[in-house]
């Protein structure tokens, strides 16, 4: 299997939030799966479908040491958040050759429907709580650069145009 190709920043999809999920069907199933492929071999550890120019509130996190551990949401949303925050170099497919460390909370719950259907409410801490917050972002229309102070927002994206120089 092949993954669509990731939507380079600023096309419309990555700035306008994504449709919620009515149900789980077979079609999602296979786009979970599609993300997940797209996810590992970038590698990251977390993609967001409008990421790959599909506007719906799907997301993928995988943090763990050996793979495989991807956790599949629809609709994510954040329950609580804790005070505790953590820094983490953060980057997207979609504006290569750029970074920028962002302040995150270090755990949050959220809930999501699951593969089954079911809606989760699930504890994330560390890298599995900063990715599930990037993803949520894109599903928002956020980048992770709309969290920095304009002036370090703009050195990036000059950056960025320049090729990541």
């Amino acid at each position: 299997m092949t993954h669509r190709p990731f939507i380079p920043w600023p096309a419309k999809v990555l700035r306008t939030p994504a449709a919620e999920v009515p149900q789980i069907t077979d079609d999602i199933r296979s786009l979970w799966d599609e993300m997940i492929e797209a996810m590992d071999a970038m590698p990251g550890v977390g993609l967001a479908a409008p990421q790959l120019g599909v506007s719906l509130r799907l997301a993928v996190v995988d943090a763990s040491d050996a793979r495989g551990q991807a956790v599949r949401m629809a609709n994510p949303s954040v329950l609580h958040a804790s005070v505790e925050f953590r820094e983490h170099d953060e980057a997207s497919p979609n504006l290569p050759g750029v970074s920028a460390v962002i302040s995150r909370p270090r755990a949050v719950t959220v809930r999501f429907l699951n593969a089954a259907g079911e809606w989760e409410d699930r504890d994330f801490v560390g890298l599995w709580a900063t990715s599930v917050q990037h993803q949520i972002d894109h599903l928002d229309g956020r980048m992770y650069f709309d969290r920095l102070s304009r002036l370090k927002r703009d050195r990036l994206l000059a950056k960025a145009r320049k090729g990541g120089r």
